[in-house]
């Protein structure tokens, strides 16, 4: 099978605002990659987000955003099934089916699971205090979202690399155990290059840190938050040390190679102030995003015009998603 006739399939957890290193790190990619595979889905993960978002109006409105910002950001949803987890019950019962299968020592191994635990122990708590059987089984739920579909590529980041590999195990062992070839071994892609955007404090741009650049924000919003990007104390007219540089680093990150090249020259050779550079990345925000933000507000002032694509897109992906549970039905004696 050339990569032609192969599946990619993408989920995303509505659990907070967008910002430039989700572009870069995941959306921007993932929408190039959609045109290199016969089919794609991307699925708004509602369910998963339960497990940290727990109010209704809240997550509804989180679900709403991401659709949008996919959309904003070029996502064609006549090329990529786009839809709700929850709108597609047939995934919810094949969970159940694999949970039939899976080992529960495969689940004390999930990163997610043993990170909760480690919190926990250095807290004095008990071990699985907070521990919700929706974090416990959360890879489970996300084989069944990535088997469902017969996906072939699944891109994540490497903090989700585990969860892939755990749905190919699933899938391989439910196969040998029914004597089928019913699930797809999907395999994890990872985007080393763009992997870790820097944030305005240096780190990994997360929202955990505290340190986004939002992307759909208004001038001065970003303002604000590049205003608040470390530099040293050097004057206009020195040269600047680059090698540890935080705000050149993001820069780089998000302007074109040319324009980089060019700043760079004038930071070694001397002769422009940090706040010029702070200038200049403003007008690279508002190049290169200012137009995602707009469509973004369009389509969240219209979010009847989202739901139907949703919908549309659900009516796809359950389509999809019958056939194969009938055949899973089918191998198991149900």
């Amino acid at each position: 099978m050339n990569q032609e006739q192969k599946t990619l399939l993408t989920g995303i957890k509505p659990t907070g605002t967008p910002h430039v290193g989700n572009f870069l790190g995941a959306i921007k990619p993932a929408i190039k990659m959609v045109h290199d595979y016969e089919k794609s889905f991307l699925f708004i993960a509602d369910y998963h987000a339960l497990n940290t978002v727990q109010d209704g109006a809240r997550l509804h409105d989180l679900s709403l955003s991401i659709a949008a910002t996919w959309l904003a950001c070029g996502l064609d949803p006549s090329k990529t099934v786009l839809y709700r987890q929850s709108a597609v019950p047939e995934v919810f019962e094949l969970e159940t089916i694999l949970n039939a299968i899976t080992p529960k020592g495969w689940m004390n191994k999930a990163h997610a699971y043993k990170a909760a635990l480690d919190v926990n122990e250095a807290a004095g708590r008990d071990r699985d205090d907070g521990v919700s059987m929706g974090l416990y089984t959360y890879p489970i739920l996300m084989a069944a979202d990535i088997l469902l579909y017969s996906a072939d590529i699944v891109p994540v980041g490497k903090d989700q690399q585990q969860h892939v590999e755990i749905a190919r195990d699933i899938a391989q062992r439910f196969n040998h155990t029914f004597n089928s070839e019913s699930l797809v071994l999907p395999g994890a892609f990872i985007q080393e290059e763009v992997e870790s955007v820097p944030g305005v404090d240096g780190r990994k741009m997360s929202k955990s840190y505290d340190n986004v650049i939002p992307l759909f924000a208004t001038n001065d919003e970003w303002k604000k938050v590049i205003n608040r990007i470390p530099t040293d104390s050097s004057s206009v007219e020195e040269p600047k040390d680059l090698s540890n540089c935080v705000i050149f680093d993001i820069f780089k990150s998000l302007a074109p190679v040319d324009t980089t090249e060019a700043l760079k020259a004038r930071l070694e050779a001397g002769g422009i102030g940090w706040g010029e550079v702070k200038a200049q990345l403003l007008e690279v925000l508002e190049s290169e995003f200012g137009q995602y933000r707009d469509r973004y507000n369009e389509f969240m002032a219209n979010p009847a015009e989202i739901e139907r694509i949703l919908a549309e897109g659900a009516a796809q992906a359950k389509a999809v998603a019958r056939q194969k549970l009938d055949e899973v039905r089918t191998v198991i004696g149900a």
